[in-house]
């Protein structure tokens, strides 16, 4: 009986974690830029931070940290901010680098995709408010042991894998059928997108710290 609600948690945690992911933002974006430029394991290193991130919030939400809720809700704005400026230097990073120059990946290259990516993902304050309805809607805020808690975030970073591997895969595969012409196209395309994003954050959170 045990083993049966751990699993059914974990779907439940998979299928939250997809809900989340799929939806289409500035992370996609990256996602489709670096597994188009730098293949698989760039992309799949994206998704691997943003996957991390959304299970942060998943841990708030599924384990009723409120203290940790009301310092997210408190510093909001400026978290977002600060995503805002990230994603401005990583869209005019884009934009400055040709693909040719960033075929070749390491290992430190994939790190720092990770973690630049988690702090992109985890500098969005809405993804929590998202997570707690989810959670609540679907009865999973309530009485959750530490095992159970466990359970529905390792679903929930599963579930967003699957997508963030499944759209890496898709991309990879189809680069080999661009051509360079386009390639760079794309690149300047995601480039602007990413700032447009930036833009956009910034301007909410100044608007909010303003007002």
């Amino acid at each position: 009986m045990i083993i049966e609600t751990l699993l059914l948690l974990f779907a439940k945690g998979a299928l939250l974690g997809l809900v989340i992911t799929i939806p289409p933002g500035p992370i996609a974006t990256l996602c489709i830029d670096r597994s188009l430029n730098r293949g698989f394991a760039s992309g799949a290193a994206i998704g691997i931070g943003a996957a991390l991130g959304d299970s942060i919030y998943a841990l708030v939400a599924a384990a009723g940290l409120a203290m940790v809720s009301d310092v997210v809700d408190t510093y909001s704005l400026m978290i977002a901010a600060v995503g805002g400026v990230l994603l401005l230097f990583l869209g005019i990073r884009d934009l400055m680098t040709p693909p040719a120059a960033a075929r070749e990946v390491g290992a430190g290259n994939l790190f720092r995709l990770i973690a630049s990516t988690f702090l992109l993902a985890i500098s969005n304050p809405g993804a929590l408010l998202s997570f707690g309805g989810l959670f609540a809607g679907l009865g999973l805020v309530d009485g959750n042991t530490v095992t159970e808690t466990a359970a529905i975030v390792i679903g929930v970073f599963f579930g967003a894998m699957a997508w963030w591997v499944a759209l890496s895969a898709a991309v990879n595969l189809a680069r080999d059928r661009i051509s360079s012409d386009v390639t760079l196209l794309i690149r300047r395309i995601s480039g602007w997108l990413i700032i447009g994003f930036g833009i956009a954050v910034l301007g909410y959170a100044a608007i909010n710290l303003l007002g």
